[in-house]
């Protein structure tokens, strides 16, 4: 088993200190917290981190010398951007710690800027995803651990356009077979689940943080 320390969306001063004692082997960071507070409780956890983006970080993206439209000055340097140390899982799949993982960044597009996208964009995203899976493991599709920022359609999400859920997100589940969908950006009501199941995926909105085992 591995012992996942999932976060999104909310800062929690008290885990700058716990994540020592919480001895995760894998920190997941599911979006919308400052660099800073990821880095720590990397650090602190003593852990490696794969992260995606969420509605309100910057574009992460590094763009090809020439690619319109250019880079954001501040992340010109950085190397590589977003929170230092950790492995950005945006639209990629990757294997840490022993689990095979897939990632999707971003929300439901709802005014401009960065890290949104229609159902349309992310149904193209998805698509690319699961062929890059089966391009790296032929013979075995599936991934251990989707990590996203938005919830799925009709599980976990809400229904003003901001925070609707992204229907292509049950095609990954159909295509790849996670055992776990950790997601964040839908702040849970009191009284409201913040575990659910799809089939044979566990959904877990893990605001502030959760710990789980894999």
């Amino acid at each position: 088993m591995v012992r996942l320390l999932a976060i999104s969306d909310v800062v929690d001063e008290g885990l700058r200190t716990a994540a020592t004692r919480l001895r995760p082997d894998l920190v997941v960071a599911c979006g919308d917290l400052p660099f800073e507070y990821v880095e720590h409780v990397m650090t602190v956890a003593n852990a490696p981190l794969v992260y995606v983006p969420g509605n309100h970080d910057p574009d992460l993206r590094r763009r090809r010398s020439g690619e319109w439209p250019p880079s954001p000055p501040e992340h010109r340097d950085a190397d590589p951007p977003g929170p230092r140390g950790g492995t950005n899982v945006d639209a990629v799949v990757v294997e840490e710690v022993g689990l095979r993982l897939a990632g999707l960044g971003g929300s439901h597009r709802y005014r401009d800027g960065p890290n949104q996208y229609s159902q349309r964009e992310m149904r193209r995203r998805v698509r690319s995803l699961v062929r890059r899976s089966r391009w790296r493991r032929p013979r075995g599709r599936s991934v251990d651990v989707l990590v996203t920022h938005a919830p799925p359609a009709g599980v976990g999400d809400d229904d003003d356009l901001a925070h609707v859920g992204f229907d292509a997100f049950h095609d990954v589940y159909a295509a790849l077979r996670p055992s776990v969908h950790l997601h964040g950006h839908v702040h849970p009501h009191e009284g409201v689940a913040a575990e659910r199941r799809v089939g044979s995926t566990r959904v877990v909105n893990v605001i502030p943080y959760r710990v789980l085992e894999v």
